[in-house]
């Protein structure tokens, strides 16, 4: 079946075919019929069988932002791609040129509805930094002030869903003729990258996302997030709180020693904890570029597009996969991630347990310097790929979370432990989660329920009295099917009398060969062998009797 091609698509067609066979999928490409886009020379005349993982990341730059971010997905994904190349794709960055400021100026005032000279004091016309979906500018209110402006790439929402188009093609193709499509669900990854990618378009989430980030972090001091100021946000313009800091990869030597990095790594691992376990809403992206060392030597999370949410009862497995990885309880472990994942067919439980064993255990014997949490996590979700078993995004979307919280937390203190961390806030986030659970709102609903079991009592007693007085009281229990029961019984009865009788028939006949008689069968007495013939015939007949109704029951049961 040859994809159908759109004009408008054509580009990305060849694009993403060159990619495609140049990374070994060129059978992909064939049941496509990319090919027929293709021309010689665009084509590699063999594919490469191992392509080097940065090289990947380059591509995907070099095609644009929707898969500089689609990489980064991936890159959660380790289920999928080798080790090698989530690590690539985890350092991908979207650093473009930066667009023109008359263009800057001409989004802004078409979003606020006012001329930048009169919406802002100040505006610096130089970015502080571009990406591909935006770029961000610094400058100060009427009111004094001091703000970040991130102003959204123009034409980049229409590149984007053009983008998604095509690779939404890709995907269905992939499904119906490939295993790994078949296995993975392609078209369900792409449509959760859908969402993601739209909703990061949408500038308003963002600032929601910022407010609802501080307010749950409001208790950590040494941590700041960021305000959104609401009436200068747009879908298109966010205008926040501007931090002046530098980067945590930025610090020297001699800047490290003018802060409390152990202090600040262990609040930035507890509140990730908080995040994650407690609130259920958590900053899914807090890589190296995103966490800044403020002046007054604060962490500053910045930088929320990207999000991750935690069902109830999800966070209570996920405590206890932690609390089970950390501890070196690695049965456990594969039995919790069983319990989330979803069974596909040909899932080899032993081997998928004996796995996330293996690697618990190993890192039991290493050092602080060398345990890292979050690859443990993703290695755990990419030991379910390979073994048939698919487990949900939020695990895999932690262990990246972890992963960058480890590089964080060395960077800060190279001493660092995550897994000691855990086990020192376990207890804790426990604590938190149950008396979230005793929230007003949860008892006010349990009161509800049980104002409602006291109104029903009294007449449903009543009911039970009038039965016990009328004797017309029954209880029934669904266990066992009695009339079977006593059917089968009396088989057994039937048998074990039969087979008396048959016995007797023997003994009688065994008796009778010593009377005298002129009645003679073969020679024997003929009475005795009247009782010996009967007995055998009955005997033949039981055993026939048996095999038939027992062959039947059992097909019955199949």
């Amino acid at each position: 079946m040859a994809i159908s091609l759109r004009g408008e698509h054509l580009k990305r067609y060849v694009e993403l075919g060159r990619l495609l066979v140049k990374y070994g999928r060129s059978d992909l490409v064939r049941e496509s019929g990319l090919q027929d886009v293709l021309r010689d020379e665009d084509a590699p005349a063999e594919p490469q069988t191992t392509p080097e993982a940065e090289e990947l990341a380059d591509d995907l730059e070099r095609l644009g932002p929707t898969f500089v971010k689609l990489g980064q997905l991936l890159s959660t994904r380790s289920d999928l791609i080798p080790p090698a190349y989530v690590e690539a794709l985890t350092r991908l960055q979207d650093s473009v040129e930066p667009f023109s400021y008359a263009e800057v100026e001409e989004i802004v005032t078409a979003e606020l509805g006012v001329r930048i000279s009169k919406a802002f004091l100040d505006f610096d016309p130089e970015p502080m930094a571009a990406a591909s979906l935006g770029q961000v500018h610094r400058a100060t209110l009427r009111n004094g002030r001091d703000v970040a402006v991130k102003v959204q790439r123009p034409g980049i929402r229409e590149q984007i869903l053009q983008d998604l188009d095509a690779l939404g093609e890709l995907t269905e193709l992939a499904d119906r003729h490939t295993e790994i499509g078949r296995r993975y669900e392609t078209s369900g990854i792409l449509a959760e990258f859908r969402r993601t990618l739209l909703s990061e378009l949408d500038y308003r989430r963002e600032a929601q996302n910022l407010t609802t980030l501080a307010n749950n972090l409001v208790e950590f001091q040494r941590i700041v997030v960021p305000r959104a100021v609401d009436d200068y946000t747009t879908s298109r313009v966010l205008t926040m709180d501007y931090i002046a800091g530098r980067k945590v990869t930025d610090l020297s030597p001699l800047s490290r020693m003018e802060i409390d990095g152990e202090a600040l790594a262990e609040d930035l691992f507890r509140a990730y904890l908080k995040q994650i376990l407690v609130d259920g809403f958590f900053h899914a992206d807090p890589h190296p570029g995103n966490v800044f060392i403020t002046r007054d030597g604060r962490i500053a999370l910045i930088d929320v597009g990207m999000v991750g949410r935690v069902a109830p009862n999800m966070q209570d497995i996920l405590l206890r996969l932690l609390l089970a990885v950390s501890e070196g309880r690695g049965r456990e472990a594969a039995d919790l991630a069983i319990r989330i994942g979803e069974r596909r067919p040909g899932f080899d439980e032993d081997g998928f347990t004996r796995r996330v064993v293996e690697m618990v255990t190993e890192i039991q014997g290493a050092t602080a310097r060398q345990i890292e949490v979050g690859r443990i996590v993703m290695e755990i979700s990419r030991a379910a790929g390979e073994n048939g078993i698919l487990l949900p995004p939020e695990l895999t979307t932690l262990g990246k979370t972890l992963l960058a919280l480890d590089q964080v937390g060395r960077t800060l203190d190279p001493e660092f432990d995550p897994n000691a961390a855990i086990q020192r806030n376990a207890a804790d986030m426990l604590q938190r989660r149950m008396v979230q659970q005793l929230s007003p709102g949860k008892m006010f609903t349990a009161l509800l329920e049980t104002n409602e079991l006291m109104q029903q009592l009294p007449g449903r007693a009543n009911k039970i009295l009038e039965s016990l007085a009328s004797n017309d009281f029954r209880i029934r229990v669904d266990a066992i099917d009695e009339v079977h029961l006593m059917a089968g019984l009396q088989k057994i009865a039937n048998r074990i009398t039969l087979g008396l009788i048959l016995a007797a028939l023997i003994i009688g006949a065994a008796m009778l060969m010593r009377v005298e008689t002129r009645f003679r069968i073969f020679g024997y007495p003929g009475l005795a062998m009247l009782c010996f013939l009967g007995a055998v015939t009955g005997g033949v007949a039981l055993v026939l009797n048996i095999l038939w109704n027992d062959e039947r029951t059992d097909r019955k049961g199949e």
